[in-house]
């Protein structure tokens, strides 16, 4: 794959973003501050992280199938991802930007030394299962830097004022790795190391919230007796999945000392959709943001929530990602000034992530008309249990959290 130009190229597919944003080119780049641009940040590196195949994400070959699959964390996925900001009607309200690895010394504001030096001694004796499903194979390490470096580009860009959204679209992903240890295809925190970034500087609070349909675990756990940070996660009720996750994800994981009653757990009913996300997003988040104070956002999105993907059992669609980016910018340009990082982490189905990822953005753009129409999605949906569990979640809020009551 040719690696994608940081210029885009003139989009001339849709007349709704010809008509109210002027596409642009190398000669004709969106400036700096413009609040309807996504800047995104990418590197090609990050493709050469090789997961390999076998049964959906063991990596083991049973020897009795014809057919193997890739791991679902693959290069493919992103491919899309990339393609679809670069080639879909929403191209011309993106400007991409290179990233560049991280440095070791830049990784230990979140990580131990430790556990950084296991991954170089992994990294350095070849292919290596730091956890189950996850794999550090050659060129892994390298795109973990990158992609651990690319997220960090990408709020300095915010941080210095040059743009309010930036979109770090890297792997592989990070919000399963704690300071101390890989998990769930994660090495490295890139959500993680980019709050810290911000919180030595002049940031005096952060909100993250994620709605990747797994709980954000090593997020939590690097902020979990901060003051500072509002960790805020939407995930299925998966609970704990063994030692590499011994979190379980439930609403009473409030966080400790300073940090008690700023880590809110959101564990939605396997199946809910965009109506109960809504809801969640209304009744739970909203409230507790407008309360918190931020002064900038950042935004973990996974695909994974959607209706089709295989490593999830949410039933999200294109119109509820679009509604959930829609709220995300109000809440911002409310409180932060318009301040957002996106960070990517899963999303599996190799085509509709890339068109939940647009619908996101979409949202996120407050685009009124979509862009592009849900090729698949046409699912049933009973909010009522999910409804049941954000009003059970709400009452608990209310008694155990401090900074709610």
């Amino acid at each position: 794959m040719a690696e994608v130009p940081f210029e885009n190229e003139t989009q001339k597919s849709n007349t709704y973003a010809l008509t109210h944003q002027p596409p642009h080119s190398p000669s004709n780049p969106p400036s700096a501050g413009r609040q309807n641009v996504i800047n995104v940040f990418w590197h090609e590196g990050m493709l050469r992280h090789e997961t390999g195949g076998g049964v959906f994400d063991s990596g083991e070959d049973p020897g009795f199938l014809d057919v193997l699959e890739k791991h679902p964390e693959n290069a493919d996925r992103v491919r899309n991802m990339v393609s679809i900001l670069k080639r879909g009607p929403i191209s011309p309200f993106i400007s991409w930007h290179k990233g560049r690895p991280a440095l070791i010394s830049e990784l230990l504001s979140f990580h131990t030394q430790e556990y950084i030096n296991e991954l170089v001694e992994a990294d350095r004796n070849g292919d290596y299962i730091i956890c189950p499903g996850t794999f550090l194979n050659p060129g892994s390490w390298d795109a973990a830097l990158l992609a651990a470096g690319t997220t960090l580009s990408a709020m300095k860009h915010i941080l210095d004022g040059d743009g309010e959204i930036s979109y770090a679209l890297v792997r592989p992903p990070g919000h399963h790795a704690q300071p101390t240890q890989a998990d769930g295809y994660c090495f490295l925190n890139n959500a993680g190391l980019a709050i810290q970034l911000a919180l030595s500087s002049d940031i005096k609070k952060v909100v993250v919230l994620d709605i990747d349909v797994h709980y954000g675990n090593g997020t939590a756990e690097g902020f979990y007796c901060s003051d500072r940070v509002l960790a805020i996660s939407l995930h299925m009720n998966h609970g704990s999945w063994g030692p590499s996750h011994p979190q379980k994800g439930t609403v009473d994981e409030l966080g400790e000392r300073e940090g008690f009653g700023y880590n809110l757990n959101i564990p939605l009913p396997n199946g809910t959709g965009d109506k109960g996300y809504e809801y969640a997003m209304n009744e739970l988040v909203i409230s507790a943001i407008r309360k918190f104070e931020p002064e900038i956002m950042v935004l973990v999105i996974g695909q994974d929530s959607s209706a089709f993907d295989p490593n999830g059992r949410q039933c999200l669609t294109m119109e509820g990602y679009r509604k959930i980016g829609s709220i995300v910018r109000g809440m911002a340009n409310k409180y932060c000034n318009g301040r957002v990082l996106i960070v990517q982490e899963g999303g599996y189905h190799v085509t509709y992530s890339a068109y939940c990822l647009h619908a996101t953005l979409e949202g996120v753009l407050h685009i009124p008309t979509p862009l592009l129409s849900d090729p698949i999605a046409h699912y049933p949906e009973d909010e009522s249990f999910a409804v049941h569990a954000v009003e059970s979640m709400k009452k608990y809020h209310q008694e155990f959290v401090p900074f709610l009551k």
